[in-house]
């Protein structure tokens, strides 16, 4: 069963998550603040992250930075009391997978928790390099390479991107984006797709603001324009 790095302060929060997902079948490893967090990523290689933003030493965007530039492409999943759109999109764009909003339901977390490890499993087969612009994108590491500027992209992003490419020039549903990568146990709202593709923009993008590849299809969903 796989092996996952719970980052969480708060000892009530902590325990809760452990005894659930011991529960379910999972390994557990705790850290109560970012540096020991940073410190468990990288000597334990857990096969998913559950991170918290607000933590002691190093909150949890940095820790998420760091283990991206360390370049792991764990599954990280980041839990936040926070519901403003910025701080979701900050996590995302420092290499997030996915991100839970507490207070949050035990059924929703371990659905969330699924679908990653399940899209982690990229492997050698699917290895492809796309070049959008100037951009390169590397679907298997998830880098992203804009100029001089390095980025690096979740699995969810991976996937949405690899989505709208395999439809280009064809308006995609964000339903059947919800549908096909987080699937329907997942319990995700359209407000999940849009700010994956907002953080997708800012790394692939010249122009976040005026985007030429990834394009809004009014009341539909996306379409990407190679």
């Amino acid at each position: 069963m796989a092996r996952i790095l719970i980052a969480e302060d708060e000892p009530d929060m902590l325990m809760g998550l452990r005894d659930n997902l011991q529960f379910e079948g999972y390994e557990t490893l705790e850290a109560t603040d970012g540096e020991a967090a940073l410190q468990l990523a990288a000597d334990q290689r857990p096969d998913l992250i559950l991170l918290d933003v607000m933590m002691p030493k190093l909150d949890g965007l940095e820790v998420c930075k760091r283990v991206r530039e360390s370049g792991s492409t764990v599954p990280i999943l980041m839990l936040t009391a926070k519901s403003q759109e910025m701080d979701i999109v900050r996590g995302l764009e420092v290499g997030a997978d996915d991100y839970i909003t507490k207070p949050f339901g035990v059924r929703e977390l371990l659905a969330r928790i699924k679908v990653a490890l399940r899209r982690s499993g990229v492997g050698p087969s699917m290895s492809k390099v796309l070049h959008i612009g100037e951009v390169e994108v590397d679907l298997v590491t998830g880098k992203v390479q804009r100029g001089e500027e390095t980025f690096t992209m979740g699995h969810f992003e991976i996937e949405i991107l690899k989505m709208l490419v395999e439809h280009a020039e064809q308006p995609v549903e964000r339903n059947k984006l919800l549908d096909e990568i987080w699937g329907l146990g997942a319990y995700p709202t359209n407000r999940t797709v849009d700010n994956h593709i907002v953080s997708l923009r800012r790394k692939i993008e010249k122009d976040a603001k005026h985007p030429k590849h990834i394009v809004t299809v009014h009341s539909i969903g996306y379409k990407f324009v190679p």
